[in-house]
């Protein structure tokens, strides 16, 4: 079996023209190279896999290879000294390493200290390398490495020459893989190494790593299916998907839909993110002048601009806000599914019913949703078969009813009681579903059992709803049926009569839906002779009691108790 070296090992840069992504810091050091212009003490800092310790190496090589006498493929590893300052640490570490650089090199010019991760020397290990690095012999050159800088002190600082490296961007991380694929016979599709390139983060070590694994799982033709899978990752048809449901207001399916992606192991954090970065290069493909801003494939590219076609700037900008304010109160929310949820019904209710105002965080009534039940899709289907009908008898064409009033009524918000409006709202009757014409509605018979069974159901519905007023009023008697369609209901006092004129649209409705029967009306008596059922004070219950039980005023008497 072949030995199998790992991508990050076997396409190590050998030349500075073979570093991804950090030009201007290979331009600078190859002309420092060619004007021998170059400091004895260089600092590469930066994001670990970006190249510095192969910079390092390959500038240790090309300060040799200036020397006519010597070849271009001699690698000088006699000269190039690399010390792991995470193990040696210590100031006997350094002290060794000071003895070591007054002897000149053997063959070459110059000698290369190569020290990595230089940070985790002691300080006192910083002192005893101060006065060298300050002073080296001619023929040394020190190349300290690291990924912190703040962690080295800055007498230290002040004595190196510092090169900041930067992350790695996509695209050139991209590219390089493209290369490797192309030297490695594998196929690729776009959006696959694209993915790769974004898990990476900036890091072309970590890329190359990641294309290794996923050419372990895939074998010779990546996929972005397959890719998104190994590394189970979202991509980018989640939020596609979802960002259409947000605009379409389907506050169910998006919630249907982030339970889907909580059941495959992401965080609520990690979506949340992504979904704002989403808005953010919807928002970038809007503008042909900010359009080479996204970091994506072509094939995605296509489907940021057409879904920025359907988002307005003013979503997308409220969506961000939202997104972003999920993200800094995640952490330190207890109850975080329920915090990523309400963003997610907020983002949902933006574009509902736009043309009025709404607070900032309205979210859309949950009757709204609730105005497709099967009781309506019931009674589309006997408009329907009464449109038919007619036609075929050949009679004027009755006028579907518009459902949709309904539905609305349902989701406005109350008339402020402060308003000019609610004053005149008080004087006039409201004109409710109960008035409408139901003339060419089914109007099935039905018996006063099923009647009083229903109207039971509908109290017990009541007190469900938390409604226990209205509830305890349709329980204080029980209805009786006068001819075909006309229903009594006797009340107590004027009071509870008119607390049930309130509530009454709703229970005719009721009734007609579960009866099939749309001429019912219900007529309301007031009677203030029934005995009152229901004691309220504790007089009244002892009254009620002592009616029952004589003996009990006599009881109270011999303890004197009080009520």
């Amino acid at each position: 079996m072949e030995h199998f070296i790992v991508s990050a090992r076997k396409y190590r840069p050998q030349n500075f023209e073979d570093v991804v992504g950090q030009q201007a810091i290979t331009n600078t050091l190859e002309n420092a190279i060619k004007n021998n212009h170059l400091a004895q003490a260089l600092l590469f800092t930066g994001p670990r896999g970006v190249g510095k310790t192969s910079c390092a190496r390959i500038l240790a090589k090309k300060i040799n290879q200036q020397d006519a006498t010597h070849a271009e493929d001699e690698d000088f590893a006699f000269n190039i000294f690399e010390l792991d300052a995470a193990s040696n640490n210590s100031v006997d570490d350094i002290r060794s390493l000071t003895d070591q650089v007054r002897i000149p090199p053997q063959t070459g010019k110059y000698k290369v200290y190569i020290i990595d991760e230089v940070h985790m020397l002691s300080q006192a290990a910083f002192n005893a390398f101060l006065k060298t690095l300050e002073e080296p012999p001619a023929h040394a050159i020190f190349i300290l490495a690291t990924t912190e800088k703040h962690k080295i002190i800055p007498t230290i600082l002040s004595r190196c020459q510092i090169f900041d490296f930067k992350r790695i961007g996509v695209l050139d991380a991209k590219n390089y893989l493209k290369v490797i694929c192309e030297k490695e016979n594998i196929t690729a599709e776009d959006d696959a190494i694209h993915v790769i390139a974004q898990k990476a983060d900036g890091a072309m070590r970590d890329a190359l790593s990641i294309f290794d694994r996923v050419v372990s799982f895939s074998g010779n033709n990546l996929t972005r299916e397959a890719v998104t899978e190994n590394l189970n990752v979202l991509d980018y048809d989640t939020y596609f998907n979802m960002t259409d449901l947000l605009l379409d207001n389907k506050i169910p399916e998006v919630l249907n839909g982030f339970n889907i992606i909580l059941g495959k192991g992401f965080e609520g954090h990690h979506f949340i993110n992504g979904l704002a970065s989403h808005f953010r290069d919807i928002l970038v493909a809007k503008d042909k002048a900010t359009i080479d801003l996204l970091e994506v494939g072509d094939n995605a590219k296509k489907k940021y601009l057409a879904q920025a076609t359907k988002a307005s700037i003013p979503f997308l900008l409220q969506a961000i806000e939202k997104a972003n304010n999920c993200d800094l109160n995640y952490r330190t929310s207890k109850n975080q599914r329920l915090l990523v949820e309400l963003t997610l019904m907020q983002i949902a209710s933006i574009t509902f019913d736009g043309e009025k105002k709404k607070s900032a965080n309205y979210i859309i009534p949950a009757t709204f949703f609730q105005a497709l039940s099967p009781a309506i899709k019931k009674e589309n289907t006997v408009v329907k078969q009464r449109e038919t009908v007619t036609k075929s008898q050949k009679t004027p064409e009755i006028t579907k009813p518009k459902l949709e009033k309904p539905i609305l009524k349902s989701v406005k918000r109350r008339t402020s009681s402060l308003s000019l409006k609610s004053i005149y709202q008080k004087k006039e009757v409201k004109k409710t579903d109960v008035e409408e014409n139901f003339d060419n509605h089914p109007k099935d018979v039905f018996s006063e059992e099923k009647l009083q069974t229903l109207w039971k159901e509908y109290a017990t519905i009541l007190q469900k709803k938390g409604e226990r007023s209205m509830a305890s009023i349709v329980a204080t008697d029980i209805p009786k049926l006068e001819g075909k369609f006309n229903i009594l209901f006797t009340v107590p006092n004027k009071l509870m009569k008119d607390q049930f004129h309130k509530g009454r649209p709703k229970l005719v409705k009721y009734l007609r839906e579960q009866l099939n029967n749309y001429g019912i009306d219900i007529i309301v008596n007031l009677n203030e002779t029934v005995e009152k059922k229901f004691a309220y004070t504790p007089q009244e219950k002892f009254n009620k009691m002592k009616e029952k039980n004589p003996l009990l005023e006599k009881l109270r008497q011999t303890f004197e108790l009080d009520l």
